[in-house]
């Protein structure tokens, strides 16, 4: 038996009615990502990548054609069933951190354990994960306003593989990093990835996507080749 795609697209549209006009944001999208996998989504502004990334996260449905999850079509699936999809089996990793600014840095790694089991951590899990991406103890005390970009950026990486995902979304992950912390930050993905983890990554750098296996490039909600 061939082996089921984490996430395969199948002739997907989407379409946003607005007041002035139609906008075909995604134009018969075709690709399949499976276990393992390092995929590059790259293309100008407007392009449609930011839409396709939403739709991979289960954040948007498709207008029409059809998008499975491990095999399962997302037509199939309840609104609750996607929330649950995008707690345990996506790990969201984003350009601005997206932190929470009130709690630590151990904190934010634990609060998506907190979601999803209804306690605190008695584990060590997040102390465990916060080092596995170079952040020590002392700084796992520490609010996100008192991290470096980079730290926080590890921080945030560290709280998306806090449930064990299956896939990781990285949108731009080094669009606020310097070049000294950007390469820092895709070789821990490239390092994740090598151990096992698909991950899928919007950017606009060419260079940020050649960290990946594989380069999808999209234009005009089409891709144009892969």
């Amino acid at each position: 038996m061939s082996e089921v795609p984490v996430v395969e697209l199948v002739d997907v549209y989407k379409v946003y009615h607005m007041p002035a006009g139609d906008v075909h944001a995604l134009n018969g999208v075709a690709f399949s990502v499976m276990k393992g996998e390092f995929v590059a989504i790259m293309g100008p502004s407007g392009s449609g990548k930011s839409t396709l990334m939403n739709m991979i996260g289960c954040l948007d449905v498709p207008t029409s054609g059809d998008m499975y999850i491990d095999g399962r079509n997302v037509k199939e699936m309840t609104d609750d069933e996607l929330t649950i999809h995008r707690r345990d089996r996506i790990g969201f990793i984003f350009q601005k951190f997206n932190l929470i600014g009130l709690l630590t840095a151990y904190e934010n790694v634990e609060y998506p354990m907190i979601l999803k089991y209804g306690k605190r951590d008695d584990t060590g899990r997040p102390k465990e994960l916060l080092a596995s991406v170079g952040i020590d103890e002392a700084k796992m005390t520490h609010t996100p306003f008192e991290l470096s970009g980079g730290q926080q950026q590890r921080v945030a990486i560290a709280r998306a593989l806090a449930n064990d995902p299956a896939l990781l979304l990285c949108d731009e992950p080094t669009g606020n990093l310097d070049s000294k912390m950007s390469e820092q930050i895709m070789a821990l993905l490239q390092d994740l990835n090598r151990k096992g983890r698909t991950i899928v990554m919007v950017t606009h750098d060419p260079h940020t996507a050649t960290y990946a296996n594989r380069t999808i490039v999209i234009r005009d909600g089409e891709i144009v080749n892969e």
